[in-house]
């Protein structure tokens, strides 16, 4: 059973360069496609800059995609439909900025049901009952942001997502900020949560070791696009994209993996991305077809990956 389904998405955003003030389009997502099962987690990875966050922009309705396609239960998602927008809620990156200052923990997660227009006495009670869900006593309802912890205030925003009972949650970079043995707290709330709520996980990360431990399954992308797509142990397992397994061999104390790559240089410009394979500039596996011609993902033994030599290089 497919929960939410996304076909082609693209975000374009015109750039001006230059002293003429150049206009210029700057993919920051191109031709994305991946579905999500109900109680699973697809874990988005690669590189700063790759599209992920504007990738969970897109699928949280928070911005229109250039072009493709966003459906919920086989329909078509429509940021003016408040059960849509109710479905898909979000964790950011950053607990303390994602948090209103001026607001109690009390207010800042009954927020998402006074729009809702649940009655105030219902609204206190789920308040109090989703604090204790994530670990916070109710004697803390009171008192605002800056008086937690950063894994208390991460607690607090994934508290917040999940008032409405969201079927989806994206997640970007939760824990990335937060202190490694704070870090494993919050994944396994996640995971716990999941567990009662069955709800769905878009996991945004740039952390190997994270996502080894929460996701189902994993998307890699590299300058806007997906270069391999697999189950979590197929891909950690046997990674078939040189960029994958570059990713694997830097991501220190990663156990369990044999993959030895390098990868040289910086990222290309999206502004001016490489012709053929945006990787080829960097990878050690290149040849000629590789500079001339852009691959198309294509099933390989369970998963998907964009590389003309994938067999060659696994």
């Amino acid at each position: 059973m497919t929960l939410l389904s996304a076909t082609d998405l693209t975000r374009v955003y015109p750039i001006r360069v230059g002293l003429r003030r150049r206009k210029l389009p700057l993919f920051a997502v191109s031709e994305v496609s991946f579905s999500i099962a109900p109680a699973r987690t697809l874990a988005v990875v690669g590189e700063s800059g790759c599209g992920k966050s504007t990738l969970a922009r897109m699928i949280t309705l928070l911005e229109r995609p250039t072009s493709g396609t966003i459906t919920l239960d086989g329909k078509p998602a429509d940021p003016s439909d408040s059960a849509t927008r109710r479905a898909v809620q979000m964790v950011f990156q950053d607990p303390y900025g994602s948090l209103n200052p001026r607001c109690t923990v009390a207010e800042i997660l009954e927020e998402p049901l006074t729009i809702a227009g649940t009655p105030a006495a219902e609204r206190r009670a789920a308040a109090l009952a989703m604090m204790h869900r994530v670990g916070l006593r109710p004697d803390q309802a009171a008192r605002y942001p800056h008086m937690f912890s950063g894994g208390q205030r991460q607690r607090i925003a994934i508290a917040r997502a999940l008032m409405l009972r969201p079927r989806i949650v994206v997640a970007d970079e939760p824990v990335s900020a937060l202190d490694v043995s704070v870090r494993a707290q919050v994944l396994n709330l996640l995971l716990d949560l999941q567990d009662e709520f069955g709800q769905a996980y878009l996991f945004i990360s740039h952390d190997l070791s994270v996502v080894r431990h929460i996701a189902d399954a994993v998307l890699v992308m590299y300058l806007g696009r997906v270069v391999e797509q697999a189950p979590r142990q197929a891909l950690f397992d046997h990674p078939r994209h040189p960029y994958t397994r570059a990713l694997l061999a830097a991501t220190p104390g990663l156990r369990g993996t044999h993959v030895t790559e390098t990868v040289r240089g910086e990222p290309p410009s999206p502004l001016a991305p490489p012709s053929g394979c945006a990787y080829h500039t960097r990878c050690p596996h290149a040849t000629a077809i590789c500079r001339q011609e852009r691959p198309l993902l294509r099933a390989l033994e369970g998963g998907q990956v964009a590389c003309h030599h994938a067999e060659a290089v696994a």
